[in-house]
């Protein structure tokens, strides 16, 4: 079993209390140290995992705009062309890839926000990392300084450790909340209701109202170029 059971727990260390009331120092604050660089490596694995993920939302991202671009092209050529239909099925597909760019946009936010949190923690592990390796040459150095070792511990009996404790309450709260939006996004799934037939009619009405502008703007275009209206 290792000697902090999560992140939090190394972020509100007191290594000072910690090596004091450990029986062997020197191998205490060497094990802290392996623990600390693994719990490092994991967060940053974590964090480059979040990244890659953002990547791939921004790639995706790309590809709807992209579909956007050409449903409604098409959505151009079809009343040109004087198939309505296809006009408004093209139409239909430049919506639909319009909200999924609207989704994804969204979603890079909150894989943004996920990369700062990560990168946060991991330079807070960096700095107690130091600060465990300074500890290790310290102990060293001072080893058989008796004297020196009674004032470390007169110092650290007078260090309050309630505000780690709050900030580790903050975090784990942070955690959950987290987690809570998760679960939310996961359980959020289209339902065929009555309310959902409803929303179908007034999108299909304000695909025709869309249909009905482009159709008119083309007039015009034609009109302006001397050229015969669809």
């Amino acid at each position: 079993m290792g000697i902090f059971s999560r992140f939090t727990d190394i972020v509100s260390s007191n290594l000072n209390a910690i090596l004091d009331k450990a029986e062997d120092p020197e191998k205490m604050v060497r094990l802290m140290i392996q623990e600390m660089e693994d719990t490092l490596i994991e967060v940053k694995s974590s964090c480059a995992g979040v990244i890659a993920d953002q990547k791939k939302i921004e790639r995706s991202m790309s590809r709807a705009k992209t579909q956007v671009k050409e449903w409604t092209e098409k959505a151009e050529l079809a009343v040109r062309k004087g198939r309505d239909d296809l006009g408004k099925a093209a139409l239909s597909e430049k919506r639909r890839y319009r909200k999924r760019s609207d989704f994804l946009v969204e979603e890079e936010e909150r894989a943004k926000q996920i990369v700062q949190s990560f990168q946060s923690d991991i330079a807070q592990l960096e700095a107690k990392l130091n600060d465990a390796r300074e500890k290790q040459r310290s102990i060293i150095q001072r080893r058989a300084a008796a004297m020196s070792r009674r004032e470390t511990r007169r110092r650290i009996r007078k260090i309050d450790t309630s505000e780690a404790f709050v900030k580790f309450e903050a975090y784990e709260q942070g955690i959950d909340r987290l987690e809570g939006e998760a679960e939310l996004v996961d359980s959020l799934r289209p339902k065929d209701t009555l309310r959902q037939q409803f929303v179908d009619l007034e999108t299909e009405e304000e695909i025709a109202d869309e249909l009905a502008d482009l159709k008119k703007n083309i007039g015009k275009k034609a009109k302006s170029e001397g050229k015969p209206s669809a």
